[in-house]
């Protein structure tokens, strides 16, 4: 697992050498002093006597979406024409701020921003009138789609937890109203969208296939994502049995994202 190193004063050398020994991330702050992220596959012996400093801080590394991404604090991105900010950013029209909780959805995953690089593409040539997002987690993505225009949203998790962060987001960025948010799987709701989007792992996705084929409205589309690249065929595979036609498929930094239309 990842961890942090603190050096209170540094200069540029310093801060190149951080980059050269591999760290995930690097801040510097006002008064002069670095916070770095470091794989543990370097020792922190090793950078304090690469860096030929003796005032390093080790301290454990905090993770985003669920440990998967590691960044010192959350800062801005953008995907597509989204903007994501942290939640202490100043309001701005069209941008979707986010708390920074242990719910999965920052928008810096790979996966998460495939997800909405397809909601986006599916608005077009309409906006369809609802979505459902299955494992909703922050809600990033039923929240990214009601700021694209989609009139309303219904987000499902397991958690509780991931259900009142979304809740918080929902509240945050006004979007409370047209975000309904319900614990449970896709077989906790009944009728079908027209977009349905699915962030979850290779074996859950295929477990679920009979349910969210189920969810999916009269020529309605399916996103799909979490999965690795070896195991796109055999989900693929899973929900064309079910009569989904294979629209697009596309691949980002080890991860494998689906979009499927329902034939029916």
């Amino acid at each position: 697992m990842p961890y942090r190193v603190d050096i209170a004063h540094a200069g540029d050398a310093v801060l190149d050498r951080l980059v050269e020994l591999g760290a995930l991330d690097v801040e510097c702050s006002p008064g002069g002093g670095i916070a770095a992220l470091m794989p543990d596959g370097v020792a922190p012996e090793h950078v304090a006597r690469a860096l030929g400093v003796d005032d390093v801080s080790i301290s454990p590394a905090v993770g985003r979406d669920a440990g998967s991404v590691w960044i010192l604090s959350p800062r801005p991105t953008r995907i597509g024409r989204l903007r994501i900010a942290p939640a202490h950013a100043g309001v701005e029209p069209g941008v979707l701020r986010l708390i920074d909780a242990a719910a999965f959805g920052t928008g810096l995953h790979p996966t998460t921003a495939m997800c909405l690089e397809a909601i986006e593409a599916a608005l077009q040539p309409a906006t369809p009138g609802a979505l459902l997002d299955v494992g909703t987690g922050s809600g990033v993505l039923a929240l990214a789609a009601l700021l694209m225009g989609v009139p309303r949203a219904l987000g499902l998790d397991l958690d509780a937890e991931a259900l009142r962060t979304a809740a918080e987001n929902a509240r945050l960025n006004g979007l409370d109203r047209r975000l309904r948010l319900v614990r449970g799987g896709p077989e906790a709701v009944a009728g079908t969208w027209p977009l349905v989007v699915a962030n979850l792992l290779a074996a859950p996705l295929v477990e679920l296939a009979p349910a969210l084929v189920r969810r999916v409205g009269h020529h309605g589309r399916l996103v799909l994502s979490g999965i690795p690249p070896s195991l796109e065929p055999a989900v693929d595979r899973a929900y064309r049995r079910l009569g989904m036609y294979h629209v697009l498929a596309q691949s980002r930094a080890g991860w494998s994202a689906l979009v499927l239309q329902a034939s029916w």
